[in-house]
């Protein structure tokens, strides 16, 4: 009978490969008091309602009130989500995240009242304070809130919205669960014939199987198991997007796009410039893609064939300790500083490495502002792993610098430009391997994976970009999302990117179903802007050397203190313009030239 490899259980992972969280709370104890002074925070943050008429004193206590409380209540929630992510079928981590969860919508409750009641003081009185160095911490914040007078309510309003926080979260967290906990895939056999469970971790390097049948039965596992779903998860989605249209319309915002782009302050034009120019080079990914079909000897691609590498004889098998040591020389041209900050995320348990039973898929990185940063692995030996951990330590760098260089109100910045820092340490990666492999195989193996992250970051991200644009569109205008309705226009829009010579099957049709990002709006475009942001910024590095990386550190060390498109604009990329996409995609244009001559 044939061996069978299972997922090992948290407690069998070496504790040598698993984050510490004991630097953010030593036990459960000091959790618990910690629980304690946040509540006592919220109450001192209720005491300060009705004042803030009485001058700067008062307004500037009740900012203090804020950022002690949010600092406290967010090192809680960062813990309890963490320690929940190491086994989601852990009913004691699971209890402690719903209580810090609760508590969340709480201190936000608590603090309702203050961005209503900062309006009602003269905005010159405001730009005032804005301008006092006494409120240098809060000067971002205080100018968010003049920024978005018309989209603030009244106070009732408020806090009525505050308290219906955790409901409406509740579509994302029944997806969650149903992904992560739930649902249970078959079990199939690999190259040697060895039946081997299947998961999220080991999806994608099934995908990346030389045998046909194990790229078959993987994705038919994957998606059949979702399909059995697909009723909850269509009514999942479908409330998420009904919620999010819920809130525009109580804020008061022409959709639910104007009003996930304006926390950014980003305009419209970006989002739809990015669609733009990534439908205006789809033949040169449709030309890369009859690349890998001829590579491959195929008459035409099925879905599963479109992430093996075209390499068939070349083998590049890296364990974790392998892949560090290529991240650290790969980023050389950052300088020894940040060397010595990845040598401490690699030896200060930063990081959660392997794959567990009951783990959350995937990867991340996250922290709260009294701890180190701390980054989510599944990590399976491939070149992938290594470029996902070099991507959230490209998170976690941002997140430590700015952390040191900002103050707390200043230190958290937005998803747009994290993805830059993340981005960018994965083409520096990527043009290091270029530029240091003398195996014309290996050369193209890593060339094919650039134009694979490529494919995946940009194309493939603008391309969740547009069905979230037309899944909320069709909402807003009064259609129901319905399982069939969502698949058509999801095989629609898999038709216009990959072209004829695709295969574009009933399964593929059903992705959106497997995608967590839909549960945060319009998000995943910021994957796309991110990286042609991050193209633009590592060329500036190269071609400059120390005063770009000098520009570079000042920019991740910025945090949050102004908005991420002037925060880029400063650090030399203007994503106003459909400038930084159309270089790289016509960068992408030309690698993909390259990759048909280097295999014939």
């Amino acid at each position: 009978m044939a061996k069978r490899t299972d997922i090992p259980k948290r407690s069998e992972v070496d504790p040598v490969y698993q984050w510490r969280l004991s630097d953010i709370y030593v036990d459960t104890a000091a959790w618990e008091s910690d629980f304690k002074k946040a509540q006592a925070l919220m109450k001192d943050m209720e005491a300060c309602k009705g004042t803030l008429s009485g001058g700067k004193n008062n307004v500037l206590k009740a900012l203090r009130t804020l950022a002690d409380m949010n600092r406290v209540v967010e090192r809680l929630f960062v813990y309890a989500y963490m320690k929940k992510d190491e086994d989601n079928a852990n009913t004691e981590a699971q209890g402690r995240m719903d209580r810090a969860q609760s508590l969340s919508v709480q201190a936000g409750t608590a603090a309702s009242f203050l961005t209503p009641e900062l309006l009602t003081v003269p905005e010159d009185t405001l730009t005032g304070y804005m301008e006092d160095s006494d409120f240098d911490e809060y000067s971002q914040f205080l100018h968010n809130v003049n920024r978005q007078r018309a989209h603030t309510l009244g106070e009732k309003e408020e806090e009525l919205l505050a308290m219906a926080g955790e409901i409406a979260e509740a579509p994302r967290q029944v997806f969650l669960m149903l992904e992560n906990a739930d649902m249970k895939f078959p079990a199939i056999k690999d190259e040697e014939g060895h039946e081997v469970e299947m998961s999220h971790g080991r999806y994608i390097r099934f995908l990346e199987s030389k045998d046909r049948d194990v790229r078959r039965a993987a994705y038919e596992a994957m998606y059949d198991t979702f399909i059995k779903q697909k009723n909850t998860i269509a009514a999942t989605y479908s409330y998420s997007v009904k919620k999010d249209l819920f809130l525009a319309k109580a804020r008061k915002y022409p959709s639910a796009r104007v009003m996930s782009l304006d926390e950014d302050n980003v305009p419209e034009s970006v989002y739809d410039n990015l669609i733009a120019s990534v439908r205006a080079h789809l033949p040169a990914l449709q030309r890369y893609l009859d690349i890998r079909r001829r590579a491959l000897g195929l008459k035409k691609l099925a879905m599963y064939d479109v992430y093996v590498p075209l390499m068939e004889d070349v083998h590049m098998h890296i364990p974790y300790d392998e892949g560090k040591r290529m991240i650290l020389e790969g980023l050389t041209g950052m300088g020894t500083g940040y060397a010595e900050l990845l040598q401490e995320a690699y030896d200060g348990g930063w990081i959660d490495v392997m794959e567990n039973q009951g783990k959350t898929s995937g990867a991340y990185s996250w922290g709260c502002y009294d701890s180190h940063p701390y980054v989510l692995m599944n990590y399976q030996d491939t070149v992938d792993s290594v470029f996902t951990l070099v991507h959230e330590l490209g998170h976690s760098m941002h997140t430590y610098l700015s952390n040191k260089n900002q103050p707390y109100m200043k230190a958290d910045y937005t998803i747009f430009v994290a993805e830059v820092a993340s981005t960018c340490n994965e083409i520096q990666l990527t043009h290091y391997l270029l530029n240091t492999l003398t195996d014309k195989g290996q050369r193209a193996y890593i060339l094919n994976y650039y134009l694979e992250q490529v494919r995946t970051t940009v194309f493939r991200q603008t391309m969740f970009a547009e069905f979230e644009k037309l899944s909320h569109a069709s909402a807003e205008s009064g259609e129901p999302l319905t399982v069939d309705s969502m698949s058509d226009m999801y095989r629609k829009l898999n038709e216009d990117y990959f072209g004829a010579d695709v295969d574009v099957d009933d399964r593929i049709a059903m992705e959106w179903m497997r995608i967590p990002h839909f549960y945060r709006p319009f998000y995943v475009y910021k994957y796309a802007t991110g990286f042609s942001a991050a193209a633009a910024l590592a060329g500036l590095i190269r071609d400059n050397g120390q005063s770009a990386v000098d520009k570079y550190l000042q920019f991740l060390s910025s945090g949050g203190s102004d908005y991420p498109i002037n925060l880029l604009k400063n650090a030399g990329v203007d994503m106003t313009t459909p400038a930084p996409v159309d270089k790289a995609l016509d960068e992408f244009s030309d690698l993909v030239d390259e990759m048909d001559g280097l295999l014939g």
